[in-house]
């Protein structure tokens, strides 16, 4: 019945209305160019990027090209139709354009978790461009400043060396003189023997990774105790508690001074954290097969996590302008070089705990 009706082109179904027909035919025909822009520049990347991306993603790329321009097909079949009635070809291309659809269609639902798997990982890399950016930058700024502090070191360690060498002499000069008791000439005799680690610690800046002695015996309990005999007038001074707590054999190899050194930067830092009359500073050593553990706690300040998580960065300080930012660095250096580390835990207005792990024997790690 209705196979005897001849086709009409779409003019016709519009009333050969001029405006309607101009308005379809432009329409149609900006949406069909666009479609082919778009095919060609999937196209375009697709060759651009096939040494980038996976063989897969690269057919599902021109896949979609495909797709594309098949819509683009349906539309230029609308401005053809407009006067020609070749509503089969229009028929073939909208078939056309079905399967595709359904094909692209699949292939998204399957790649749906990959695709949002990647978005979600560029964004998270894009996040972080600017945190590497700035860690970077803090890095560049250490550096610096570690090569500021080698020029200096170089003319402090050559102006400190004829003084603290005239003070040996005279502290030679004290115990070697009749009647002096023995008070006295212990008292001598430690000072002398820190004179002589300032030395050391003055001559050895500029290599400071590459030490020339030996590493020797070193009782940890006996240099702890040394650093408590230092600090003693201004620990009693500011009304702070040392303790101590000892188990096991505390006696490693160690660089000479260098365990004494470690302390003293330690528990200076813990007694000028705590500004409590009556409060303490605690010092553990507990000795293992294969090494000495020490816990250094005190009840201070503590310290603000954003300054935690660099505290043993080269220039961090928490001491403001009254610090240099290279105790914690050289403490750290030091254990690394003997093989060791350090970890800290602090809370902020409750005090801050150093644990640190001295090996038994001398396994540099800078080798």
């Amino acid at each position: 019945m209705f196979s005897s009706i001849p086709l009409m082109p779409h003019a016709v179904c519009w009333r050969a209305d001029p405006h309607l027909i101009w308005v379809m035919v432009v329409t149609n025909s900006i949406t069909a160019l666009s479609y082919l822009s778009i095919c060609l520049t999937l196209f375009y990347l697709a060759r651009r990027t096939h040494a980038s991306i996976a063989r897969d993603w690269g057919y599902f790329v021109v896949g979609f090209a495909l797709f594309i321009v098949a819509c683009g097909s349906t539309h230029l079949m609308e401005v053809v139709t407009t006067w020609v009635p070749w509503f089969w070809v229009d028929a073939c291309t909208n078939i056309v354009t079905a399967v595709l659809s359904a094909w692209v269609a699949l292939m998204l639902i399957r790649r749906a978790a990959t695709i949002g798997f990647s978005i979600n990982d560029y964004a998270e890399r894009l996040a972080n461009t600017e945190k590497e950016k700035r860690q970077m930058l803090d890095g560049l700024l250490a550096a610096q400043k570690l090569e500021d502090w080698s020029r200096m070191s170089t003319v402090v360690a050559h102006e400190i060396a004829n003084p603290l060498e005239a003070i040996q002499n005279l502290l030679y000069l004290i115990r070697s003189e009749p009647g002096i008791s023995n008070e006295v000439i212990q008292l001598a005799q430690t000072a002398a023997d820190e004179t002589d680690r300032v030395l050391t610690i003055s001559r050895s800046t500029l290599s400071f990774f590459r030490q020339g002695t030996e590493p020797e015996p070193t009782d940890l309990l006996a240099a702890a105790q040394g650093v408590h005999f230092l600090l003693d007038t201004v620990l009693h001074t500011r009304n702070i508690a040392l303790d101590f707590q000892a188990a096991g054999d505390t006696t490693v190899d160690a660089l000479p001074g260098e365990p004494r050194q470690v302390l003293l930067n330690l528990v200076r830092n813990a007694y000028e954290a705590t500004t409590t009359p009556g409060a303490r500073v605690s010092i553990a050593l507990t000795g293992h097969s294969d090494g000495v553990e020490i816990t250094i706690a005190d009840q201070g300040s503590g310290i603000d996590d954003a300054i935690l998580k660099s505290l043993f960065q080269f220039g961090i300080t928490t001491k403001g302008v009254e610090g240099n930012g290279m105790g914690l660095w050289t403490v750290k250096q030091i254990l690394q070089r003997h093989g060791g580390h350090i970890g800290v835990q602090s809370e902020v207005g409750k005090g801050t705990t150093f644990t640190l792990w001295w090996p038994r024997r001398y396994v540099s790690l800078r080798g």
